[in-house]
C-alpha cells in the first residue's frame, strides 16, 4: 500500500530551498507558485510538485531569467512526482517514493548501519543532487520540523545527520588540475557543514575538486585559505543571519574574488556575490565559473 504523500509547510520549504520566506509569498502572490494541498482546519502545504516548481524558478532565475518569465516556465514545466525531467538534469525521484520511506523508517529505529547503506544506495543508483535534493533534504526538513514542534527526535536528527554525512564525505578526492575550481566553508559560528559536504560529493562525481574547511571557519582563516589556493570559486555557507553577517564576502568579492552564498541566512546578498538556490544550480555555477 501507498504511503501518504509528504508535504510540507512554507517555512520548511523556505529552509529546503536557502530562500527566505518573504520570497516565497511573494512567488505564491506574484506568479501562482504557491502550495496545491490544503489540510482540513490547518494552512496550504506545499507538495513534491510544487517543490519541483520552486526548484526550477530558482535554477532559473539563477540563470539570469526575469522572474515573471521563470515563473512561467517552471509552472509548464513541473514533472508529475516521481517522473524524471527531461533534459540532461539529474533524475528525479519521487519525494515519498519507497526508498526515502526506507530511509525515514531506519532513522526512526536509528538503525545507523541500514541509514548508511540505504544513504549509499541513494546516491550510487540516483547520483548526488538527485539523491540530496528529493529524498535527504526533505527528510531532515521534516525531521526538523518535529523535533521543534515536539521537542522530542534529536537523536534521530543527529545520528541520520551523521550517517549521511559519512556517506558524502567516503566520495573519492578529485584530484586538482591546474587551478582549484572550488573552496568551500561555512561562515564563522557556523555549524551546519552538511550542504558543503553535498556539494563536495556532487563535484567529486564530475571529477572536479575542491577543498571543503567544514563547521565555524574563521573569517581569518577563509581569507588566508583564499589566498594560498586562489580558487576558482569560494562558497560560503549560513543557516542564520548572525552568521553570514560575519564571513567576510564582500572583502573577498571586492580582492576580484568569485563568492557564492548558500543557506537561509542570506537575506541580502552582498554585492558581487551571487546567491545559490539549491545544490543542482551550485554545481551548475562552479563548472560555469571554472569553464568545465
Amino acid at each position: 500500500m501507498r504511503g501518504p504523500v509528504e508535504q510540507w509547510s512554507p517555512g520548511a520549504v523556505a529552509r529546503m530551498l536557502g530562500i527566505s520566506p518573504t520570497t516565497l509569498r511573494t512567488w505564491d502572490r506574484r506568479y501562482g507558485l504557491g502550495p496545491s494541498a490544503r489540510e482540513e482546519g490547518k494552512h496550504r502545504r506545499y507538495s513534491g510538485e510544487d517543490v519541483s516548481r520552486l526548484r526550477r524558478m530558482l535554477e532559473l532565475t539563477g540563470q539570469g531569467m526575469a522572474p515573471a518569465a521563470a515563473a512561467a516556465s517552471a509552472l509548464g514545466a513541473a514533472p508529475p512526482p516521481g517522473r524524471p525531467r527531461a533534459g540532461g538534469g539529474p533524475r528525479a525521484i519521487a519525494v515519498d517514493s519507497a526508498e526515502g520511506r526506507g530511509f525515514a523508517r531506519a532513522a526512526a529505529r536509528l538503525d545507523a548501519p541500514l541509514m548508511s547503506t540505504l544513504a549509499a544506495e541513494l546516491v550510487e543508483r540516483h547520483g548526488v543532487v538527485a539523491a540530496w535534493e528529493s529524498v535527504l533534504v526533505p527528510f531532515l526538513v521534516a525531521l526538523g520540523e518535529r523535533v521543534a514542534a515536539q521537542g522530542r527526535g534529536v537523536e534521530i536528527e543527529h545520528l541520520a545527520t551523521a550517517g549521511i554525512a559519512g556517506v558524502l564525505r567516503a566520495s573519492p578526492v578529485a584530484p586538482v588540475r591546474g587551478r582549484l575550481p572550488a573552496l568551500l566553508a561555512c561562515a564563522p559560528e557556523e555549524q551546519h557543514s552538511l550542504p558543503l559536504d553535498a556539494l563536495a560529493a556532487a563535484l567529486a562525481e564530475r571529477d572536479v575538486a575542491s577543498r571543503n574547511l567544514g563547521a565555524r571557519v574563521p573569517a581569518e582563516a577563509l581569507r588566508d585559505a583564499v589566498t594560498l589556493l586562489s580558487p576558482g570559486s569560494v562558497v560560503v555557507w549560513a543557516h542564520s543571519r548572525p552568521h553570514a553577517e560575519a564571513a567576510p564576502v564582500a572583502e573577498l568579492t571586492s580582492r576580484g574574488h568569485a563568492v557564492l552564498v548558500g543557506g537561509a541566512g542570506w537575506d541580502e546578498v552582498p554585492t558581487s556575490a551571487r546567491r545559490l538556490g539549491s545544490l543542482s544550480e551550485a554545481v551548475a555555477v562552479v563548472l560555469e565559473l571554472n569553464r568545465l
